[in-house]
Protein backbone atom coordinates (compact mmCIF):
# COMPACT_ATOMS: atom_id res chain seq x y z
CA UNK A 1 0.00 0.00 0.00
CA UNK A 2 2.80 2.42 0.93
CA UNK A 3 4.59 1.86 -2.38
CA UNK A 4 1.39 2.55 -4.33
CA UNK A 5 0.96 5.83 -2.46
CA UNK A 6 4.60 6.73 -3.09
CA UNK A 7 4.12 5.94 -6.79
CA UNK A 8 1.17 8.32 -6.94
CA UNK A 9 3.14 10.96 -5.02
CA UNK A 10 6.09 10.76 -7.41
CA UNK A 11 3.88 10.86 -10.52
CA UNK A 12 2.17 14.00 -9.23
CA UNK A 13 5.25 15.74 -7.77
CA UNK A 14 7.69 14.88 -10.55
CA UNK A 15 5.17 15.78 -13.26
CA UNK A 16 4.41 19.09 -11.54
CA UNK A 17 8.15 19.83 -11.33
CA UNK A 18 8.59 18.96 -15.00
CA UNK A 19 5.72 21.24 -16.00
CA UNK A 20 7.04 24.02 -13.76
CA UNK A 21 10.47 23.71 -15.40
CA UNK A 22 8.83 24.19 -18.78
CA UNK A 23 6.41 26.97 -17.85
CA UNK A 24 7.48 28.65 -14.60
CA UNK A 25 9.04 31.51 -16.55
CA UNK A 26 5.59 32.65 -17.70
CA UNK A 27 4.70 34.34 -14.41
CA UNK A 28 6.96 37.15 -13.18
CA UNK A 29 6.59 36.03 -9.55
CA UNK A 30 7.90 32.52 -10.27
CA UNK A 31 10.72 33.38 -12.70
CA UNK A 32 13.56 33.40 -10.18
CA UNK A 33 12.60 30.06 -8.62
CA UNK A 34 12.01 28.65 -12.11
CA UNK A 35 15.53 29.63 -13.14
CA UNK A 36 16.97 28.16 -9.93
CA UNK A 37 15.16 24.85 -10.46
CA UNK A 38 16.19 24.74 -14.12
CA UNK A 39 19.82 25.24 -13.06
CA UNK A 40 19.47 22.48 -10.44
CA UNK A 41 17.94 20.20 -13.06
CA UNK A 42 20.77 20.89 -15.48
CA UNK A 43 23.34 20.36 -12.71
CA UNK A 44 21.71 17.05 -11.82
CA UNK A 45 21.72 15.87 -15.42
CA UNK A 46 25.33 16.90 -16.02
CA UNK A 47 27.38 17.17 -12.82
CA UNK A 48 25.52 14.63 -10.71
CA UNK A 49 25.19 12.43 -13.77
CA UNK A 50 28.96 12.57 -14.24
CA UNK A 51 29.58 11.72 -10.58
CA UNK A 52 27.08 8.84 -10.56
CA UNK A 53 28.12 7.69 -14.03
CA UNK A 54 24.65 8.06 -15.54
CA UNK A 55 24.24 10.92 -18.05
CA UNK A 56 20.95 12.73 -17.42
CA UNK A 57 20.74 11.40 -13.86
CA UNK A 58 17.76 12.56 -11.82
CA UNK A 59 17.42 11.51 -8.17
CA UNK A 60 13.61 11.75 -8.37
CA UNK A 61 13.56 9.31 -11.27
CA UNK A 62 15.94 7.01 -9.42
CA UNK A 63 13.80 7.01 -6.27
CA UNK A 64 10.56 6.59 -8.21
CA UNK A 65 11.93 3.75 -10.31
CA UNK A 66 13.16 1.99 -7.14
CA UNK A 67 9.58 2.14 -5.85
CA UNK A 68 8.22 0.84 -9.17
CA UNK A 69 10.68 -2.05 -9.06
CA UNK A 70 9.42 -2.94 -5.57
CA UNK A 71 5.93 -2.93 -7.07
CA UNK A 72 7.17 -5.51 -9.57
CA UNK A 73 7.55 -3.27 -12.60
CA UNK A 74 10.46 -4.20 -14.83
CA UNK A 75 12.07 -2.95 -18.04
CA UNK A 76 11.71 0.67 -16.98
CA UNK A 77 13.06 3.23 -19.46
CA UNK A 78 16.10 5.35 -18.75
CA UNK A 79 14.10 8.58 -18.42
CA UNK A 80 11.09 9.75 -16.48
CA UNK A 81 9.70 11.63 -19.48
CA UNK A 82 9.58 8.42 -21.53
CA UNK A 83 8.06 6.56 -18.60
CA UNK A 84 5.40 9.26 -18.18
CA UNK A 85 4.64 9.56 -21.91
CA UNK A 86 4.31 5.79 -22.22
CA UNK A 87 2.23 5.52 -19.03
CA UNK A 88 -0.19 8.29 -20.03
CA UNK A 89 -0.66 7.30 -23.67
CA UNK A 90 -0.10 3.55 -23.57
CA UNK A 91 2.33 4.00 -26.48
CA UNK A 92 5.97 3.04 -26.64
CA UNK A 93 7.83 6.19 -27.65
CA UNK A 94 11.36 6.01 -29.02
CA UNK A 95 13.92 6.70 -26.28
CA UNK A 96 15.99 8.77 -28.72
CA UNK A 97 13.01 10.93 -29.67
CA UNK A 98 12.06 11.47 -26.02
CA UNK A 99 15.65 12.32 -25.05
CA UNK A 100 15.93 14.92 -27.83
CA UNK A 101 12.50 16.34 -27.08
CA UNK A 102 13.37 16.60 -23.38
CA UNK A 103 16.74 18.25 -24.01
CA UNK A 104 15.42 20.76 -26.54
CA UNK A 105 12.44 21.62 -24.32
CA UNK A 106 14.76 22.08 -21.34
CA UNK A 107 17.16 24.29 -23.31
CA UNK A 108 14.30 26.41 -24.67
CA UNK A 109 12.81 26.88 -21.18
CA UNK A 110 16.26 27.71 -19.78
CA UNK A 111 16.96 30.27 -22.51
CA UNK A 112 13.57 31.93 -22.04
CA UNK A 113 13.95 31.94 -18.27
CA UNK A 114 17.43 33.48 -18.43
CA UNK A 115 16.26 36.12 -20.92
CA UNK A 116 13.20 37.10 -18.87
CA UNK A 117 15.10 37.13 -15.57
CA UNK A 118 17.73 39.44 -17.11
CA UNK A 119 14.96 41.62 -18.55
CA UNK A 120 13.24 41.82 -15.14
CA UNK A 121 16.53 42.72 -13.47
CA UNK A 122 17.26 45.40 -16.07
CA UNK A 123 13.80 46.94 -15.60
CA UNK A 124 14.28 46.88 -11.82
CA UNK A 125 17.68 48.58 -12.07
CA UNK A 126 16.36 51.28 -14.43
CA UNK A 127 13.41 51.91 -12.15
CA UNK A 128 15.75 52.23 -9.15
CA UNK A 129 17.99 54.64 -11.08
CA UNK A 130 15.00 56.84 -11.99
CA UNK A 131 13.91 56.89 -8.35
CA UNK A 132 17.42 57.92 -7.28
CA UNK A 133 17.48 60.76 -9.85
CA UNK A 134 14.45 62.37 -8.25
Amino acid sequence: MLYHLLDIFFVIFHTFLLLFNLSGWIWRKTRKINLAILILTGASWSLLGWIVGVPGYCPLTDWHFNILERLGRTNLPSSYVKYLADRITGADFSQGFIDKFTLYSFLAALAISIFLNIKDLTVKIRKKQKENER
